[in-house]
């Protein structure tokens, strides 16, 4: 077992347990918003299938339109309309138009289309006040090119992806199947929200900011309930959890006489590593219980949810093949104060925003307790070992994807 590792030491040996492979489903497309793709797409049509408008207006030849101007108008007979879907079937020839909306073929003969606003109709004529253009057709092939691959396997399934599978004309996709991610939460004082609160009791946010967390991070979570500081109930509810991607408790991992679930796990399981240099999450614990990957989170709710989102998010990230990366580093301009750890790597809660520039300021108390900081917050500050950042400097920042 090692102890006292890196925050980048840890987050490569959780990494290599995420080397499984998941299983692949296909879905209908109303059912894919949110998936992992499971498999490369190619576009099975050209889009758009032929030539078209990008405008309201009429299609004619170009040559017989040069002169046009307010002063000169071009006078063209109109002989059809061609509204999308209904495609008009004759020729354009010389000197005349086919009426065209957004999204209709470029009738045979045409090769320019003019703007509406830049025409004025008089019966069956249409005078063209300016030069027609081809800048406003479409070529075939303008948007997507049949054969062509557009989605790639790992790729989420957001609004536009979507639509763009839509648009290359598949009404089925093969996605992964959502990780399952067991929640476990110990600890004597816990109980549920909505039960009589004791004295020195809390409530169990942890399982839920969890719940929260792994559905954001495309898993299915599976709440195990809370068990007390006992090392047989640990057990049996750790080896009752079913079968599951990953497994996550939440409390019992730190040095105290109360912190079962390390002990259990030492004895029943095997321990990759204990604590981390990191501030909050030092107690952050790697296992592998009967072949599940096992992150024994710390009980303080700031600690939980930033472990998670440090480790746990990347490692279903890389679990389901995922081609975006599970959280990105930017800088900012720090507006207040942010006040580091001597020997650990520092992961402060701040609010980012653009201010004409990227700043980030505090969300006050940084106690791991403060759980109203994750709600409020929508950034990490990262702080090097034995950094402290003052007002005015220019800081690392993590934006924390699950705050809108």
């Amino acid at each position: 077992m090692r102890t006292g590792i890196s925050v980048e030491e840890a987050l490569t040996l959780v990494l290599r347990e995420a080397q499984g492979e998941l299983s692949v489903e296909e879905v209908p497309l109303r059912e894919a918003y949110g998936r992992v793709l499971a498999q490369d797409l190619a576009s099975l049509v050209n889009h758009p299938d032929q030539d078209d408008t990008a405008v309201d207006g009429y299609a004619c030849r170009r040559e017989d339109t040069l002169g046009a101007s307010w002063e000169s108008p071009v006078r063209l007979r109109v002989i059809g309309e061609s509204p999308a879907g209904r495609p008009f079937a004759g020729r354009v020839g010389q000197g005349e138009a086919v009426a065209v909306y957004t999204g209709a073929p470029i009738p045979q003969g045409a090769d320019a289309v003019i703007r509406v606003e830049d025409t004025r109709r008089e019966g069956e004529y249409v005078l063209l006040l300016a030069p027609a253009s081809p800048k406003d057709i479409r070529p075939q092939g303008d948007d997507l090119k049949g054969g062509e691959v557009y989605l790639r396997r790992g790729d989420l399934l957001t609004p536009g992806r979507l639509g763009l599978a839509a648009a290359m004309g598949y009404p089925r996709l093969k996605v992964f199947r959502r990780p399952r991610v067991g929640i476990l939460s110990t600890g004597d004082e816990v109980v549920e929200p909505g039960e009589p609160l004791p004295f020195g009791g809390v409530y169990n946010s942890n399982a839920y900011s969890l719940l929260g967390l792994v559905q954001e991070a495309g898993g299915e979570p599976v709440l195990l309930g809370k068990v007390e500081d006992q090392p047989d109930r640990v057990l049996e509810s750790l080896e009752a959890a079913g079968p599951l991607d990953l497994l996550l408790t939440s409390g019992g991992v730190s040095m105290g006489e109360y912190d079962v679930v390390r002990k259990v796990l030492e004895q029943v399981g095997e321990v990759v590593f204990w604590k981390v240099q990191q501030q909050p999450g030092k107690p952050l614990l790697l296992a592998r219980l009967r072949g599940i990957p096992v992150l024994g989170l710390p009980g303080n709710p700031v600690s939980s949810m930033v472990s998670f989102f440090l480790y746990g998010r990347p490692f279903l990230f890389q679990l389901q093949r995922r081609t975006d990366p599970p959280y990105r580093s930017l800088r900012a301009k720090a507006l207040t104060p942010f006040k580091g750890a001597q020997d650990r790597k520092a992961f402060r809660r701040g609010v980012l925003s653009f201010e004409g520039e990227l700043v980030v300021r505090s969300t006050g108390n940084q106690s791991s307790g403060v759980l109203r900081s994750m709600a409020l917050g929508n950034a990490l500050v990262a702080l090097s070992p034995g950094q402290d950042a003052q007002e005015g400097e220019m800081v690392e920042v993590i934006p924390l994807t699950f705050v809108l």
